[in-house]
């Protein structure tokens, strides 16, 4: 029996202390704590996400749902069942009003009810097994059908397609992005001389390196008047729990660039065996002339490609460096599955203008860019007062 009151009966469903069963679409379904999955269960999971490419991200896998359970609490896990193999995993985050939100839901870049190809339900019914009157994503992958009707908005979520180049990352980059190269590499030969040799390290495994990653990431957050997402002690306490995983289908992977024994860059992400999701990239602002960003994201690449990567998941957003380095988009959905339920509607009537207002802002330059000034004088200010 699992901790949150549900069991399996012996014909594979599940059912409530009341005895009532839960079904979707002649799919039964369990819940369970993270912690409470079974090895078997788990396995199965990793099956569903190396069967299908576009469940393959780390965001969309069991080891990523149970560090967020480590330190959030609601975190829950419905299991589809399918003549009594599990078949199909819906990670998500529940209070006690029966609001549900995507696991990680602010961090998290991929969403989706992972499952085996062919695997079909009906939200309604699994929100109702689930026991939540609605559920929130703002990532969901465009393959979740059953989703459709729910989703209010589609969003372009660059990618960068790799492969492994037949040379060194000189040429690799001249290959790959014949339009940066030459003045990339002009750059790294400048830094080089001014400070020192430029080497970059993959996976760096020195936690003072994560520590100073996320101090710069601070800084910039604080520069550009955006939430720290590192003032929060759950955020940093969930990266050093992910940074420390080292599993076939999860790897916390810490990237460094250095220039001579200096750090100049350096980035945080999670990978799955095929797709790395870019995650917190941050370089020490003293060598904001030498363009550090870009060449991280670019060593990154390089490097992701010899060690098996096959996509590079940039994350929905507008930047002008993702307009540089992606091959190609996914399309990515947000909105609010519900059902009927005097909770639901109320959750859906706050949140859904402040999401609209965002959205407005991000989708037209004209509003973004005095948004973007508007935030950077905030930070400014911020900045100030704490001088």
């Amino acid at each position: 029996m699992s901790r949150t009151g549900r069991s399996t009966n012996r014909t594979g469903r599940s059912t409530s202390r009341t005895g009532r069963s839960k079904r979707a679409a002649g799919t039964d379904i369990t819940v369970h704590r993270p912690e409470d999955l079974s090895a078997a269960q788990r396995a199965a999971w990793h099956r569903a996400m190396d069967e299908s490419p576009e469940y393959a991200n780390p965001f969309l896998s069991p080891e990523f749902a149970a560090g967020i359970g480590r330190h959030r609490g609601g975190v829950q896990i419905a299991v589809l069942h399918e003549h009594g193999e599990p078949v199909g995993f819906l990670p998500y985050e529940r209070n006690l009003l029966g609001i549900g939100r995507a696991v990680g839901l602010g961090l998290s870049d991929c969403q989706a009810l992972v499952h085996r190809p062919g695997i079909i339900w009906d939200t309604e019914e699994l929100l109702r097994a689930c026991g939540l009157a609605s559920f929130e994503f703002d990532h969901l992958v465009e393959e979740q059908k059953p989703f459709g009707r729910h989703v209010t908005g589609m969003f372009a979520s660059p990618v960068i397609d790799l492969r492994p180049g037949d040379g060194d990352y000189a040429a690799w980059l001249r290959a790959a992005y014949p339009g940066q190269a030459k003045s990339t590499l002009k750059k790294e030969r400048r830094l080089a001389r001014d400070v020192g040799e430029v080497r970059f390290v993959f996976d760096e495994r020195d936690p003072r390196m994560l520590r100073r990653l996320m101090e710069w990431k601070s800084a910039q957050y604080r520069r550009t008047g955006r939430m720290d997402r590192f003032a929060r002690p759950w955020i940093v306490h969930l990266v050093h729990d992910l940074f420390r995983l080292q599993e076939e289908h999860f790897t916390g992977v810490l990237s460094v660039l250095y220039a001579g024994d200096r750090p100049v860059a350096a980035h945080f992400g999670p990978r799955s065996r095929t797709v790395l999701a870019a995650w917190f990239t941050a370089y020490d602002p003293a060598f904001h002339y030498y363009s550090p960003g870009l060449m991280m994201h670019l060593r990154t690449a390089e490097a992701a490609a010899r060690h098996g990567v096959r996509v590079v998941d940039l994350g929905r957003g507008d930047k002008e460096y993702k307009d540089w380095l992606k091959t190609r988009e996914l399309r990515v959905g947000e909105g609010f599955a519900v059902r009927p339920h005097p909770v639901a509607a109320v959750h859906r009537m706050w949140r859904r203008p402040v999401r609209g207002l965002r959205n407005t802002v991000l989708a037209h330059p004209a509003l973004r860019e005095p948004a973007d000034r508007l935030l950077k004088t905030v930070g400014a200010l911020r900045s100030a007062h704490r001088a």
